[in-house]
């Protein structure tokens, strides 16, 4: 059962929230999961975690959720349902249990481990952790360069009147 008292079904995807971000993995059935783990990823590891972002490499996994989640709060998120058919759960699991063990290419931005699992249970690899991100950073900068720009008339004006 996920925290929250919901029963898991094979194939679905399990967000875990972790310190500053969430960590994703795909159920199998009889409480293990399958995941993709950069070498410095380590269950309920908060900080150490974060030098994931700097890993190019990582190893799929399969591990009891218990141990991949660690202490921190899970759920079942299979937010993309309404816009992708999932894969028959028999195709899911073959797939995933096909990766375990195998190292492959990493990125932060777009090799992560929600890329991962939605790639198995919808087919498209996709994370909007990062799209989120690269919003939020795009209206940060957009933000600030109106600031300044505001400022700079400001002061521009300011001076002009002096």
């Amino acid at each position: 059962m996920a925290s929250g008292g919901t029963q898991l079904k094979v194939g679905d995807l399990i967000e875990i929230s972790r310190f500053g971000y969430e960590h994703w993995a795909i159920y199998v059935g009889k409480g293990y999961v399958v995941h993709l783990a950069p070498p410095s990823e380590v269950a309920g590891a908060g900080v150490s975690s974060i030098m994931s972002i700097v890993a190019d490499r990582a190893i799929v996994k399969k591990e009891l959720l218990s141990v991949v989640a660690g202490g921190d709060k899970y759920r079942v998120n299979n937010k993309h349902d309404d816009k992708y058919e999932p894969l028959p759960p028999n195709k899911i699991i073959q797939q995933a249990e096909k990766m375990v063990g195998k190292e492959i290419p990493y990125s932060v931005t777009h090799d992560n481990c929600e890329h991962f699992v939605n790639a198995l249970r919808y087919g498209v690899s996709r994370s909007d952790q990062v799209t989120e991100a690269l919003t939020a950073a795009g209206v940060a900068a957009a933000f600030f360069g109106v600031a300044g720009l505001i400022g700079m008339v400001l002061a521009r004006s300011k001076r002009e009147k002096q």
